[in-house]
């Protein structure tokens, strides 16, 4: 009898971990150090010449979209946009950008940048 109940509660425990785990893949959990508040959208001041498409590994909720956002935000002449299903950054740009840059940038943050094309 002992042992039916511990069992009962393993799987119990395996069950909720594995629902915790799909919310989490699918963006929609709290993970990587916090919650996801929404952000203001940043608009480029200066006329848009462009955009950069990045492709972007290891990004699962509004935190990580956020950070990316914010790290991209931060510089000049630039307004990213995350999308966490597509797993990809629309970076519009007022002045053209060093694409070494703006991969380290996202690679200081701990994700990867699988690629970097012209958009629009």
């Amino acid at each position: 009898m002992g042992n039916a109940i511990i069992i009962g509660v393993l799987v119990v425990i395996v069950v909720l971990a594995l629902l915790s785990s799909k919310k989490h893949f699918k963006g929609e959990g709290g993970c990587c150090g916090g919650g996801g508040s929404v952000k203001e959208e940043k608009k480029l001041t200066d006329p848009k010449l462009g955009e950069k498409v990045m492709r972007i590994e290891g990004m699962h909720c509004d935190n990580c979209k956020n950070s990316v956002e914010h790290a991209i935000n931060r510089m000049d002449g630039m307004a990213c946009k995350v999308n966490l299903k597509k797993n990809m950054a629309t970076v519009s740009y007022s002045k053209v950008p060093d694409e070494q840059v703006l991969r380290r940038a996202v690679e200081n943050l701990g994700f990867v940048v699988k690629g970097i094309a012209d958009g629009e």
